[in-house]
């Protein structure tokens, strides 16, 4: 596994225990519709939170939350409509990312909820 996989999967696993931690329950891991994949869907309260997460070993060249461009937020909506149609899913929805940056292996992590909506 390339070293940018293996600090990407780091990084989901961090994020999974961090949103565990704080009272989300994940329902889905890297779930795939056409060339879209949604890191993480979780319930909170009466939420359906579709979350991105981004991992950097540096910010140097910005902040991890910064690298997600408007064609990947298409793809993540696009593929959280299609969760919610596929699996009648009718609850309120939001779009959250949680960013980890891992210095000396410490990680720093950052959960911002409502990142982006619906296109």
């Amino acid at each position: 596994m390339s070293q940018s996989k293996e600090l990407g999967k780091k990084g989901e696993e961090l994020a999974v225990a961090f949103l565990e931690e704080k009272g989300y329950h994940i329902i889905a891991r890297n779930w795939k519709y056409h060339k879209a994949e949604v890191d993480i869907i979780a319930e909170i309260d009466d939420l359906l939170v579709f979350v991105e997460v981004k991992t950097r070993s540096s910010t140097d060249f910005g902040k991890p939350h910064e690298f997600l461009k408007p064609p990947q937020i298409k793809r993540l909506t696009t593929a959280a409509d299609a969760f919610c149609v596929q699996f009648n899913r009718k609850e309120e929805v939001r779009f959250d990312i949680v960013a980890i940056g891992i210095k000396k292996s410490v990680p720093e992590i950052e959960h911002i909820e409502r990142a982006f909506y619906w296109f």
